[in-house]
């Protein structure tokens, strides 16, 4: 094995490394409560990272045992993939800029605007409520939030971290007005005529406020966050992946050059 495929051998073992933060990022995606019940970007990010795996398993094969046709194969598909990649890239970018939150005059977290999100992002929650309000409404995302941490006052729920999707489903907008009991019983709007979410509060359990655009926004808040996170992973794979084909297209030339000159040396021999 000469020195290229050497050096190709090393590049593909590391673009073998760079496939485990691809997956664990569409794992960590798909542990998440809320992409449980949207399922829009986990299946993608893992079918990726394992494609990753995959090719540049067969480009370390094919550089150790120096087989040129299974190399130049590796080469095209990764191609592929690292274009897949910054397209993944770009599009979780432009989804999740527009931020839809904003923050309430005494209170710790949040609450959030569908408005404010991305016009993609709105349009596939809404088309797909029904579906992700059953989900969301049979998971323990608002149960947990008063069996977890025991809210004994008011002042204590208010200075409290909420999720964006607790405090979009699990509570009425402050806006309402609305009296605090516990952390999903809440009675008496003062503004009741505020925001249509208002009248759209129901202190059953199975109801709270899964109908309101405040969920929606908030879901879409817990989703813009993860995959902001999950997109420092796949940045730092595409980079070190354009090195490695960057490198590993030049040692291929060298490679191929390499055997000529053997051949021609053959041949004179």
């Amino acid at each position: 094995m000469g020195v290229s495929n050497n050096i190709t051998a090393v590049l593909n073992f590391v673009g073998l490394l760079c496939s485990v933060p691809v997956i664990g990022a569409g794992i960590w995606l798909a542990s998440k409560q809320d992409n449980e019940c949207v399922r829009l970007a986990r299946w993608p990010v893992i079918i990726l990272g394992v494609l990753l795996l995959l090719v540049s398993l067969a480009g370390f094969v094919g550089a150790y045992w120096d087989k040129q046709g299974l190399l130049a194969a590796y080469l095209f598909c990764m191609a592929a993939l690292i274009v897949l990649l910054l397209i993944f890239l770009v599009f979780a970018f432009a989804v999740t800029r527009p931020d839809g939150s904003y923050p309430v005059p005494g209170r710790a977290y949040h609450e959030y605007r569908l408005g404010g999100f991305s016009a993609w992002l709105r349009h596939y929650i809404t088309d797909h409520w029904i579906q992700i309000r059953a989900c969301l409404s049979s998971s323990d995302v608002c149960q947990k939030l008063g069996r977890d941490q025991p809210y004994l006052t008011a002042d204590q729920f208010f200075q409290t971290n909420l999720s964006p999707l607790q405090s979009g489903c699990c509570k009425p907008p402050t806006v309402c007005g609305y009296g605090y009991v516990n952390p999903t019983l809440w009675i008496n709007p003062s503004n009741p005529m505020a925001d249509v979410d208002c009248a759209l509060w129901s202190n059953d359990q199975s109801q709270l406020c899964y109908n309101c655009n405040s969920c929606k926004a908030g879901l879409l808040g817990n989703l813009r966050n993860e995959w902001r996170k999950a997109n420092v992973a796949l940045i730092i794979a595409a980079v070190v992946l354009i090195w490695i084909y960057i490198i590993g297209c030049c040692a291929f030339k060298n490679a191929q050059t390499e055997d000529l000159f053997r051949r021609y040396k053959r041949g004179y021999a």
